[in-house]
């Protein structure tokens, strides 16, 4: 299988530029999880990387041999598009043989190539049907064995999961990890605009945003430790809170006064010059706890009660200085209807994130 160096990568229409200063660096094995908004240019990356979308500047290298020009077809890759785009009057297994066909493989090839993916997709009782008699898994995974037939040295996943169902969603998704497992030593690039199949799937996520790379890192790397509010908020559902206060304390601990109440976070070390500052306290829904007396961060009256069975979600209409007028807990369990209650929440410290001018104070 193969790695992949992007360096300075742009992508322009015209006087446009959609994407710009895209550097990033593909292991071999990996699965690299490109999610973001609409529109923030994960699909045109992926396109780029195929070949299907001309890189306006920068380098694509594919195992240290620069790729820009070469065509696609030349680059070594395999593609599964959002649409399973399978031919309807061809069966599984001749339409996992087409492109060997194509590529005029002998007979014995194809039949073993098409054998060791229907073994690996499990769809060896269905290499006889057409596409009509299966279901959306199955026509995904048919999609999927067209392109391991290939023995691509990079797959490319363009939203794979977008056109089924919840449920089979979640099975499919299942298949996809089990598939990457089989093949430790694929290279592997999957767009999503779905965070839970980005923190499950990936061993490395690449959020996008306003055309450029906002962070890369583990899923967990990007749920605990954000590096700017756009990530801490796309990260996670719901989404984290955020709460404006000012600097009263600098140092090793950093003391933050959110609206009358010092709140100390002794993990984000700040600098003198902080003093004062305007900065936003980040607390994930889930890492609220009901407190009281000097632990708690923020108290109001509840608009809203979400019980889901499993947890319960707090709607907080406020101005105390939420950044969206809206601060939402998680509490585990099931909670009884507490509309126009007025509970106070604390939180663990060291989970609580400090953000000034947009970025962490972590990673300034």
């Amino acid at each position: 299988m193969a790695s992949l160096k992007l360096t300075d990568v742009e992508k322009a229409y015209g006087p446009v530029k959609v994407l710009e200063d895209i550097n990033l660096d593909i292991e071999t094995g990996e699965l690299i999880v490109f999610v973001g908004p609409s529109g923030c240019g994960k699909s045109t990356l992926l396109r780029m990387i195929a070949g299907l979308e001309k890189i306006t500047g920068g380098t694509l290298e594919i195992d240290g041999a620069k790729v820009n020009d070469v065509p696609p077809s030349q680059r070594g890759i395999a593609m599964v598009f959002q649409s399973y785009a399978l031919y309807p009057h061809m069966t599984v297994a001749e339409n996992m043989a087409f492109a060997l066909k194509i590529a005029k493989k002998s007979k014995d090839e194809i039949e073993a190539a098409v054998k060791n993916a229907a073994r690996i997709l499990q769809l060896e009782p269905y290499l006889d049907r057409l596409p009509k008699a299966l279901s959306g898994g199955q026509r995904q995974r048919v999609a999927i064995g067209r392109a391991i037939v290939r023995d691509p040295k990079v797959y490319l996943f363009d939203e794979p999961l977008s056109n089924l169902d919840a449920a089979l969603r979640v099975a499919t998704r299942i298949e996809i990890a089990q598939l990457k497992e089989a093949m430790p030593d694929s290279t592997m690039i999957y767009v999503t605009h779905d965070q839970v199949e980005a923190m499950t799937l990936a061993s490395r996520i690449v959020v996008l945003a306003g055309g450029g790379i906002s962070q890369v890192g583990s899923p967990l790397e990007l749920y605990e430790r954000p590096e700017n509010e756009f990530v801490a908020q796309f990260i996670g559902s719901p989404s984290m809170n955020l709460m404006e206060g000012t600097v009263t304390e600098t140092g090793e601990r950093t003391v933050v006064d959110l609206d009358g109440q010092g709140i100390a976070v002794s993990h984000y070390p700040s600098l003198p010059e902080d003093m004062g500052a305007r900065v936003r306290v980040g607390v994930r829904p889930e890492d609220f706890v009901e407190a009281g007396g000097e632990d708690f961060i923020f108290s109001g009256k509840v608009n809203i009660t979400e019980a889901l069975g499993e947890v319960t979600l707090l709607y907080f209409e406020t101005d105390a200085g939420a950044v969206d007028e809206t601060v939402i807990a998680k509490l585990p369990g099931t909670h009884r209807d507490r509309r126009g209650q007025t509970v106070t929440l604390g939180a663990d410290p060291s989970k609580v994130h400090v953000f000034k001018d947009g970025k962490s104070l972590l990673y300034r």
